[in-house]
């Protein structure tokens, strides 16, 4: 399912229009202004219960090796975003 199959399943499951349907998945889900985004931007998680939780992982800074050149190589320390699936959502898959 990609964005616009998102789009039409919100616009027919909750009789809005798709333009109103593509505005709501752009507030959620925006890379830049997205409200989930904004709030792991801000240190903050996102759980929705049932569902799952948005969060940030921190990794640390550390060595690394080149798999052309088998050289050493220094990895920096970066934050990635991760999602941990909620027992409800676990359960409807299984």
């Amino acid at each position: 399912m990609n964005k616009s199959d998102l789009v039409d399943a919100l616009a027919s499951a909750s009789g809005m229009t798709k333009a109103d349907a593509s505005r709501a998945v752009d507030a959620m889900f925006s890379p830049s202004d997205g409200i989930i985004a904004g709030a792991l931007r801000g240190g903050h998680r996102v759980q929705i219960t049932g569902f799952g939780t948005f969060e940030v992982k921190h990794r640390k800074a550390r060595m690394g090796r080149n798999p052309r050149t088998g050289q050493s190589i220094h990895i920096s320390a970066s934050n990635s975003p991760a999602f941990k699936a909620g027992k409800g959502l676990k359960d409807a898959v299984n």
